[in-house]
Formats: C-alpha cells, structure tokens, sequence
C-alpha cells in the first residue's frame, strides 16, 4: 500500500524518496496520484544536487 506524502493546495502531488534511482514503479504510483490533482512532483534526495533528483509529471 502507497500513500501520498504531500498534497499543496490540491495542485500538486508530491512523492518523497531516498533511492538510488527513481524507478519506473514511482513514477507509475505518481500517475496514479495525479487522479487527486494536476501537477505530480517526485523528488529524490539520494542524490549529490537536489536538481538531478526531480522529476516532473503532468497529467
């Protein structure tokens, strides 16, 4: 079982992970979220620059 980590004004999703690489499976639950909202956000804080680990989907 998933659970949303952060809803912001019923806009935006965001997906918290630390993981070496964001996977097709966090980016398939996102998809799922973006049902809630417009804009789904995951960011990846396993990373050297807080850039590289974000990832942007619009439904």
């Amino acid at each position: 079982m998933t659970v949303v980590d952060i809803v912001v004004e019923e806009k935006v999703v965001l997906k918290l992970k630390v993981v070496d690489t964001i996977a097709s499976i966090h980016e398939a639950q996102l998809l799922t979220y973006l049902r809630l909202s417009e804009v789904g956000i995951i960011i990846n804080f396993n990373v050297p620059v807080l850039k590289e680990g974000i990832k942007r989907l619009v439904f």
